[in-house]
């Protein structure tokens, strides 16, 4: 069934604010203020977002953090950490009970994914869906990059795009990364090794796990590029006509209101999962 749904192109901005729109554009369709929504956004400085459930402080070097001026924000969704650099980011929001969303969280992946596989076709790139064994999917990483989940894009045999999900009362939100390129060594520098022998193995056994964009097609991709092959990937991989909104006065103001009281907060970001005394600069 052919669907109407908005668009939102909000360009790049910093870690709280795009996680705290991600969380209103949820509200705001649970209240039915708006319909399902997909949203394509970049971010104005390096960022390591972790999951929600994620513990950090074993895994996570905060001086790296800051020797490098990157963000870092904790997510609403799941899952593991991502360096958000010069990437496209895209989050979808729709009601649990939309008749072509599935139950289960790996088969609406694939749903939802569909959009993902046209607008790689648009860029020139055929993709493959991970179809981890039981024993891959159970094994954990910090990175996120570093394996594969059910129903994400592959190709050439590597991970080519990071998605995670959530479902809060009744909608269902799944954001993901899509990356031109990538900095591993930023990446891994941002992660506690026992030393630099075993860093530099970690970095090495990524870079044979995960591609870019920009590695696959020997381009140098712009975010502008991006936005036109996905757009036109939505619309033809879900079947719906993309109308572009923008945001009210009071809708951003909520969304600035709930950055600076849930993701700028050392609560959320660092002390999610216990309370403990730890400092950060």
């Amino acid at each position: 069934m052919h669907e109407e749904w908005y668009f939102l192109d909000t360009g790049h901005l910093d870690a709280a604010v795009n996680m705290a729109l991600d969380e209103a554009l949820l509200n705001w369709h649970r209240e039915g203020e708006i319909p399902p929504t997909l949203r394509f956004y970049g971010w104005s400085r390096p960022t390591l977002s972790v999951g929600q459930f994620q513990k950090i402080h074993k895994t996570i070097d905060f001086d790296a953090i800051r020797t490098y001026q990157c963000q870092f924000v904790r997510r609403l969704t799941g899952g593991s950490a991502v360096l958000h650099d010069n990437e496209l980011t895209y989050s979808v929001v729709v009601s649990e009970d939309h008749p072509g969303i599935p139950a289960s969280v790996s088969d609406a992946y694939y749903v939802l994914s569909k959009g993902l596989v046209e607008g790689f076709k648009n860029l020139g790139i055929t993709v493959d869906y991970a179809m981890p064994d039981k024993h891959a999917a159970r094994d954990r990483s910090a990175v996120c990059f570093e394996k594969a989940a059910f129903y994400e894009m592959m190709a050439d045999g590597k991970k080519l795009s990071g998605n995670a999900q959530t479902r809060h009362q009744g909608v269902l939100l799944q954001h993901g990364s899509i990356p031109m390129d990538m900095n591993t060594d930023m990446l891994y520098d941002l992660f506690r090794f026992s030393n630099e022998d075993i860093k530099q193995r970690a970095r090495e056994s990524f870079q044979k796990k995960a591609i870019t964009i920009d590695q696959l097609t020997n381009k140098t991709h712009t975010y502008d590029m991006m936005k036109e092959a996905f757009y036109t990937g939505f619309e033809t991989g879900l079947d719906v006509t993309l109308h572009p909104f923008e945001l009210s006065s009071q809708q951003w103001d909520d969304v600035y209101h709930l950055a600076e009281t849930k993701y700028r907060t050392t609560d959320w970001n660092y002390h999610r999962l216990r309370k403990e005394s730890v400092k950060h600069g």
